[in-house]
């Protein structure tokens, strides 16, 4: 058996038995029950040089193969994916674009290893409903297609979308009062009403 001294010499071993693929300092810290972070930054520092973990982002630690959506819900908390990413992989807006898009508490475009996250800032109230948020187990959340859909026309109150035949248009008047905006209920009730 492990002692909790031998778990905190083998940060390797345990970052590696974690379901996880990106974790934060506090989230390695929690793990190893660490509580000296100058000491085990420097360990994971190490750890970086050393191949075999990788820091893509200040005080963003990860597994070699990270998983980019992990990555994504991780830069900013409380954040989620959604808007083209999520649209896009459920057949509703046709055009491919590799970048991964997400709703924050702010705006900000990043690139991390040659790929894009692209952060919309919502109002908070919004962000933080967890109606039509999927919460996977490794720390991803990421808006169902009707979420995402009404994430895109809140922000965006001219997009065009390519196929709205995979969206539950009763779980979509089910989430509207989140957003409690008029404009979008008329733009929702528009869009859907073309259809």
């Amino acid at each position: 058996m492990f002692s909790s001294q031998n778990i905190k010499n083998n940060i390797v071993l345990t970052v590696y038995n974690d379901i996880r693929t990106v974790f934060r300092l506090k989230d390695i810290a929690l793990m190893l029950g660490e509580t000296n972070f100058q000491s085990l930054n420097k360990k994971l520092n190490y750890y970086v040089r050393t191949g075999k973990l990788q820091n893509p982002r200040k005080g963003i630690y990860t597994k070699p193969n990270y998983n980019t959506e992990e990555l994504a819900c991780t830069i900013y908390t409380p954040s989620y994916i959604s808007l083209e990413y999520v649209l896009q992989k459920a057949g509703i807006v046709f055009q491919y674009d590799s970048r991964i898009t997400a709703v924050s508490y702010l705006s900000r475009t990043i690139e991390v290893s040659d790929r894009e996250y692209i952060f919309r800032k919502v109002k908070g109230e919004i962000l933080v409903n967890p109606a039509g948020i999927d919460k996977q187990e490794n720390q991803i959340n990421i808006a169902t297609t009707e979420r995402a859909f009404l994430d895109l026309i809140y922000l965006n109150k001219n997009y065009y979308f390519d196929n709205l035949n995979p969206l539950n248009k009763q779980r979509i008047y089910k989430l509207l009062p989140l957003y409690q905006s008029k404009a979008l209920t008329e733009r929702v009730n528009k869009i859907l009403r073309n259809d």
